[in-house]
Order: structure tokens, then C-alpha cells, then sequence
């Protein structure tokens, strides 16, 4: 046996796929152009079935363990399968069959971002890589609050003007937008959720090369931007992140002083900040324990929710179709003709992840999603330690991107559903490496 495959527990190291990692960079840093970073994600999966049908998927263990490899696709179907199924009598069934089409797309994805880290030194620059990249955001959002413009948004706004003569927003935007935006721009304001969920990465990365300061440091500079940026959700999904990333570094006690401090700081800055002290003013309206105060806390969301349980109670098997909670939305609109707290038109979707998955895809969809988080939990309960520690940024980021009992962007969109399988995908293929 080669000292190559010994390395490997046995399977001979394979090169074909060492280009993965720096695509799945790529991906990542063109987040604030979504569509080259769609075209990047599309070719991506191309290579990949090329590849596979090229070497007619001989091989595959070289690539992929079979366990990470049954594991991608389990995933890969739990979120799929419900948005075929959906489409048999959805509001648009057109659409809903698009849509399912359309995202066969991620089961090349997901086995793609797993084969890049299945291997020791795909995973360091990908788990790297990703840090890096978080904290280049983090410091640009920082320095846009002290100076009131983005280096990173300015620039790839500066770069679209001179390609199409307009830049990535309208004037209408810039001017409306009233919480930090960083390198998304004002017309993407998506900032707090995607730092919230990817912040187990540079948490990791802070505590692994500075050990407890740099955990600390990691986590007061992503709590700022947070704070300004905004989205509450964010906020949450952050709360857990910290939570399963500090208590074995820090423990209980001191995880629980850093929570305090971190309250603390953020009603110091609302005392400063407008738009901070008006979203945390609007929070404590739940307090009022009455509908109309429930609803203004959440910002309109319970008259969401409660058309989600409408098509819940409308198509309690399949749903009203993936991505169709807009054209069902009218006719369960418990308010109609009342302006809703988003402004004009449907709500766009339930913003929250099981009512998402109730209202459009049905039991038959959460039994399906809940078939995949057994299984991913099974894999975890049944890994080893060592298993475990390569895959914790991973797992501790796609826990707090699906923490139940938060609000979320749309699971079933191409932005929030590329994140949430790209994190999937980390978690499986780092959790089952080869080696």
C-alpha cells in the first residue's frame, strides 16, 4: 500500500476534483452578484457530471466515502422530493414543476462541496477559505458603520456601472435602505443572515489559531455588524451559533457572561442608534399579549403565519407548490385589504422553515425533511470523535441556518436553498471523510 493510501485509511488519494474547494470559494464571494454566482454554482455541477459520466462513476469511493455519498443524496432528496411531489395540484403547478427541474441541479452540488472536503487538505482551504472570507465582510460592514459607505459594495457597484452603464441598486433603494448593508448592497439586504449563519466558521477559526481571545474577538466583531445590520433573525441564528461553539471552549459560566455583555452592548448601541432601539422597541410589543402587538413585534409576520396554516388546512398533503405561497396568499389572507406591515403586494413566502415546508409541500414534505435531519443526527450519534471535530463548523453552521423556532428567508429560494444545501453538503462530507 502506497503512504498516499495509507493516509486515507486505505483508498488511494484522488487529484481529479482538487479544484473543488477554490469553486466553492468562488461561489461564496460572488454571494453579492447573485447571478455570476448562480452561473458559478450551475458550471460547477456541470464539471461534476461530466466528470462522473466520464469515468462512468467508477472510482466514486476515491471521491467520496459511500457512507458520505449515500448521505449527500439522502439530503439532496429530502429537500427535493417534496417540491416534486408539490407540483401534482399546486397553485402553479407550471412553476412548481420548474422549480423541481430546475434544482436537480444541487445533487451534483452537494456531492461536489462534500468531495472538496473529504480529503485533509480540501478541507483546511475550504474551512479557511470560508473564514477568510467572512472576515473580510465582517471588516467592511465595520468600516462602512464608521464611515457610512461599503469599500467591497462600492466597488462591484463601480464595476457594474462601467459593464452596463446602472448600477446594482436604483436611486429609490439607496436611499430607503435604514441598517448596514455591507458588501450586498441596500438592494440585497441579506447581510445579518448570511454572517449569522456562516460565523461558526470564523468562531472556529478564531478559537482554533488565538484559542479563547480569538473566539471572543470573532464574536464582538460579528455581533456589532449583526446588531446594525438589523434582521432580528439574524440575531438568533447568531445567539446559537455562539451557543454551540462556546460552551466547549469557554463553558457554561463564562458562555453565559459573554451573552450578558453582549445584551449589555447591544442596548448601548440603541441608545446611539435609531434603527437598533426601533427594532428592539418593536421586539418588546409582544410583551402587549395581544394579536395587534404580537403582529407589529413580528413585523407583520403572524398575519403571515396564519395564511401558512390556511394552505396547511387547504393542502394538508402536498401543498399549494413550491414557491407558490405569493399566488396563495390572497385567498388566505386573513386581513384583506388592510396594508400589510411589508408594504404592498403577497407575502412571498412564511418565513418560517416548517410553515414553509407545511404551506408547500405538505406532511408528505416535513416527513420528508424530517427523514433527513434523523438521518444527518444518526450520522453524527454514530461518528466518532475525530469525525466529529472536523466536521463541528459545519454542523454548528447548518444547525443554526435551520433552527426551528426563528423566522427565515425562503428555503425553497436559489439563494437561501444554495446556502442551506452548500452547508449540508460541508457537514456530510467533512462528518464522513475517508480518512
Amino acid at each position: 500500500m502506497t503512504a498516499a493510501a495509507a493516509d486515507t485509511g486505505g483508498a488511494p488519494r484522488t487529484h481529479g476534483w482538487r479544484w473543488a474547494p477554490a469553486w466553492i470559494l468562488t461561489y461564496v464571494a460572488l454571494w453579492p452578484a447573485p447571478g455570476y454566482a448562480e452561473g458559478v454554482l450551475v458550471l460547477g455541477a456541470l464539471a461534476a457530471i461530466i466528470h462522473l459520466a466520464m469515468s462512468r462513476f467508477r472510482g466514486g469511493t476515491k471521491l467520496l466515502s459511500n457512507p458520505a455519498w449515500a448521505l449527500t443524496s439522502v439530503l439532496f432528496f429530502a429537500y427535493w422530493t417534496p417540491e416534486l411531489v408539490s407540483a401534482i395540484d399546486a397553485i402553479d403547478p407550471a412553476r412548481a414543476l420548474r422549480e423541481a427541474a430546475v434544482d436537480l441541479r444541487y445533487l451534483p452540488f452537494l456531492w461536489l462541496v462534500a468531495a472538496a472536503v473529504a480529503e485533509p487538505r480540501g478541507r483546511r482551504v475550504t474551512f479557511t477559505g470560508l473564514a477568510v472570507i467572512l472576515a473580510i465582510w465582517t471588516v467592511d460592514a465595520l468600516v462602512q458603520a464608521a464611515t457610512g459607505s461599503s469599500p467591497l459594495f462600492s466597488g462591484i457597484d463601480g464595476i457594474k456601472h462601467a459593464i452596463s452603464g446602472h448600477g446594482m441598486c436604483t436611486p429609490q433603494e439607496l436611499a430607503s435602505v435604514d441598517r448596514l448593508s455591507g458588501v450586498l448592497g441596500p438592494c440585497n439586504l441579506k447581510l445579518g443572515p448570511v454572517l449569522a449563519s456562516l460565523s461558526p466558521f470564523l468562531l472556529f477559526a478564531g478559537g482554533r489559531r488565538l484559542g479563547t481571545i480569538g473566539w471572543l474577538l470573532a464574536a464582538a466583531a460579528l455581533g456589532v455588524v449583526l446588531v446594525l445590520a438589523g434582521s432580528r433573525a439574524s440575531w438568533i441564528t447568531f445567539a446559537v451559533a455562539l451557543a454551540l461553539s462556546g460552551w466547549r471552549l469557554l463553558g457554561w459560566k463564562k458562555l453565559a457572561a459573554v451573552f450578558v455583555f453582549g445584551a449589555i452592548a447591544a442596548a448601548v448601541l440603541s441608545t446611539t442608534v435609531p434603527q437598533v432601539r426601533e427594532r428592539i422597541d418593536r421586539t418588546t410589543h409582544v410583551l402587549t399579549a395581544d394579536v395587534e402587538g404580537v403582529d407589529s413585534a413580528l413585523s407583520g409576520r403572524a398575519r403571515i403565519w396564519s395564511a401558512a396554516m390556511c394552505m396547511v388546512r387547504d393542502h394538508p398533503f402536498n401543498g399549494v407548490g413550491a414557491r407558490g405561497f405569493r399566488e396563495a396568499f390572497p385567498h388566505c389572507d386573513p386581513a384583506p385589504g388592510q396594508t400589510a406591515a411589508w408594504g404592498g403586494g403577497p407575502a412571498l413566502h412564511a418565513h418560517q422553515i416548517v410553515l414553509e415546508v407545511l404551506s408547500e409541500t405538505g406532511l408528505f414534505g416535513l416527513l420528508m425533511w424530517l427523514a433527513g435531519v434523523a438521518l444527518a443526527w444518526r450520522a453524527w450519534r454514530f461518528a466518532d470523535e475525530q469525525a466529529r471535530e472536523r466536521a463541528r463548523p459545519a454542523m454548528w453552521a447548518l444547525a443554526a441556518t435551520v433552527f426551528p423556532l426563528n423566522t427565515h428567508l425562503a428555503f425553497y429560494s436559489t439563494f437561501w436553498g444554495g446556502l442551506t444545501l452548500l452547508l449540508a453538503a460541508l457537514y456530510a462530507g467533512s462528518l464522513l471523510a475517508r480518512e
